[in-house]
């Protein structure tokens, strides 16, 4: 037998070896991808403090698979994914309001999970100021979860696949309030939407530049809309009463949180980000399309005590929009979507 016969069979051999450990081992090239979190050169520098939760690749691991997790509700039905939907942009697409443990009608629209390393405050009223936080929320209300995070921790140590998850992240078996609520916030944290047409334009990649009408809404953009919807985010974070008046259930926003008179009806300014993908749209999800909201700023304004000011220029309530100019704005917020965020397996159930 030639040598050259020889060097066929064993590489052949060691081919075949290096195919069975892929088979064996599925997540052999999410191991080779992983980054860890990655600040998006367009953006600002983050709020989150990760000095005190590093994000790792077993942390972020643990994380995904508490999301995905119905052991997080009461009778064991219902996730983090089924209000926060990836091909949604992590929200629950469909419903005005979302839908919780056997099928009760929370009072808010889902809001999208992207970029929260961003932000100073969670949920459309406030009253959360730190993410890891935040879960307790969604687990603990009644409309939701409709569980208490003692018998959701009891339910996950009785799982050997949790302690080995926790060991791996952290070093211990032990399940803590504190490791579940960090373990959340690593995988939040890593829903990041940064690769829209609008950040490659705004990285100056190759090939990449707005077509007329995108270029001439993104003028009409800084000129209407960014006083609240600031770059790259395409929110400041802050509370604002945008006139949609007082509704049936008098959700009075901020108010509940702060009691402040001057912070009534005032909530979350939203992200403009993927809007194809998170209709409805409005903290009650009353608008089903983006024509909706426009038309509301054009002329369905109502002037509500605390409207914000920028929605009250002189005589007028609103922001004058032609139809062309809505028409402008639309292809440019059309490149804030993000195909790679909801289609990122990385995120996905496992």
């Amino acid at each position: 037998m030639s040598m050259n016969k020889k060097h066929w069979i064993v590489l052949f051999a060691f081919g075949l070896f290096i195919y069975a450990c892929k088979k064996d081992h599925p997540v052999k090239e999410e191991i080779e991808s992983w980054l860890g979190f990655v600040k998006p050169v367009n953006f600002p520098d983050p709020e989150y403090k990760f000095a005190n939760n590093p994000i790792t690749k077993e942390g972020f691991e643990l994380g995904r698979a508490l999301f995905y997790e119905p052991r997080l509700s009461r009778n064991n039905t219902i996730t983090c994914g089924s209000c926060h939907i990836q091909s949604s942009a992590f929200t629950q697409h469909g419903h005005d309001v979302s839908h919780g443990i056997d099928d009760r009608l929370g009072t808010r629209n889902s809001p999208p999970i992207m970029n929260l390393a961003w932000n100073k405050a969670f949920m459309w009223g406030g009253g959360v100021y730190d993410l890891d936080l935040q879960p307790i929320v969604p687990i603990t209300t009644h409309e939701e979860m409709d569980e208490n995070l003692e018998n959701v921790l009891n339910k996950l140590r009785a799982l050997p696949k949790y302690t080995g998850l926790f060991k791996n992240a952290f070093g211990s078996e032990e399940i803590s309030t504190a490791k579940f609520m960090k373990a959340l916030s690593q995988f939040m944290l890593m829903c990041v939407s940064s690769n829209s047409k609008y950040d490659k334009v705004m990285r100056k990649e190759a090939g990449m530049s707005f077509t007329a009408d995108e270029q001439e809404g993104y003028t009409l953009f800084k000129q209407k809309c960014a006083s609240c919807h600031s770059e790259p985010l395409f929110t400041d974070g802050s509370f604002r009463n945008n006139g949609l008046g007082i509704s049936p259930i008098n959700d009075q926003g901020l108010y509940a949180a702060t009691l402040k008179e001057t912070d009534k009806y005032k909530f979350k300014v939203p992200s403009l980000r993927n809007l194809q993908y998170t209709a409805p749209f409005m903290h009650d999800g009353r608008f089903l399309s983006l024509a909706g909201v426009l038309e509301h700023y054009h002329s369905e304004v109502q002037d509500t005590p605390n409207l914000d000011p920028v929605l009250k220029q002189g005589n007028r309530i609103g922001i004058a929009l032609t139809q062309n100019d809505k028409v402008k704005l639309t292809a440019f917020l059309a490149t804030l979507n993000d195909t790679d965020f909801i289609n990122n397996k990385l995120l996905s159930e496992q």
